[in-house]
């Protein structure tokens, strides 16, 4: 099986250490593509989590790499206009040509993700039902046809252009191991991306049950790549690995790191046993990885990562 191994770009992590400028970024995924990573992320909040804006950065870096793939890890359309987002989603697939992959997710239930949502003007409580009829009438005005919409938005007789460089709109990979999450998967997306909790044997469990769901949907479990969102500690000294991980997560989230350990896929340890850990995923079927490396040794994680790649 073919796994192809992604890289978050730091952009949370440049804010927290008060570097607001974007060189540094662009120049890191210009060393992912050259070491051969097979696709660079960037998350996305608008102030819960400050940094910066995902689709604005990735129009730069779709202007600058030739191969890398560029995703999401993971957009929260309910913060934006969906006839707006088609628009730049479209224009960004163009300059990547087609080299985009659009990751999506729900946001948690804390107080700083509420009060973004309000800080928006969004209702946080209806904000999966907003996603969903975004996703629909993005793809609707991906088709290139013209668009009527009676909804949450009104569209009549809507024309957008360009049309994405892929047809009816990049891959849209959404998150989420509880049923109604898998269902949603199979019903309306094109990856399912989650990021935890647990490990490759909880991945695996919950992906027999979107095959399942995936039929019942019917549609082929092909259409659909197993991915997931893994975080990194790796250090020779197992304590000291343990060590950095909790500190990135208590700082990253403001949160006790054990709360986040538990919530999410997480690794501290040596780098063998970090990639048997992750062999647990490929093993059960996941074909792309996005891994977020704690620390700030970006080339050289991305360096072994490349070379972690090699071993599958």
């Amino acid at each position: 099986m073919t796994l192809s191994l992604g890289y978050l770009l730091p952009t949370r992590e440049r804010i927290m250490a008060g570097i607001h400028q974007t060189r540094q970024i662009l120049n890191l995924a210009d060393h992912a593509e050259s070491v051969g990573i097979d696709s660079i992320w960037i998350g996305d909040s608008l102030l819960a989590k400050p940094r910066h804006e995902p689709l604005t950065l990735l129009s730069a870096l779709s202007g600058r790499t030739k191969k890398v793939k560029l995703g999401t890890a993971v957009l929260l359309p309910m913060l934006r206009n969906p006839v707006l987002l088609a628009h730049q989603i479209a224009t960004i697939d163009q300059i990547s040509e087609g080299r985009l992959i659009v990751g999506i997710g729900t946001a948690r239930d804390v107080p700083a993700i509420r009060n973004e949502f309000q800080a928006a003007g969004v209702t946080f409580e209806k904000r999966i039902g907003t996603m969903l009829e975004q996703i629909k009438l993005c793809r609707a005005l991906w088709s290139g046809d013209k668009v009527n919409w009676e909804g949450r938005w009104i569209v009549n007789q809507a024309e957008l252009a360009p049309k994405p460089f892929t047809p009816g709109g990049p891959p849209i990979w959404g998150g989420g191991g509880v049923a109604p999450a898998l269902k949603r998967t199979a019903q309306y997306f094109n990856g399912w991306f989650p990021s935890g909790p647990g490990d490759g044997h909880d991945w695996g469990k919950a992906w027999l049950q979107l095959k399942k769901y995936t039929q019942e949907a019917g549609r082929n479990q092909s259409e659909i790549t197993g991915a997931a969102y893994v975080t990194l500690a790796i250090n020779e000294n197992k304590k000291k690995a343990d060590e950095e991980l909790n500190l990135y997560l208590k700082n990253y989230y403001k949160l006790p790191a054990q709360q986040i350990r538990d919530q999410q896929y997480c690794f501290s340890g040596e780098r063998n046993a970090a990639i048997e850990w992750l062999n647990f995923f490929v093993q059960a079927g996941a074909t792309h990885i996005c891994v977020r490396f704690t620390g700030n040794k970006d080339e050289q994680q991305m360096e072994e990562l490349a070379k972690m790649r090699e071993q599958w």
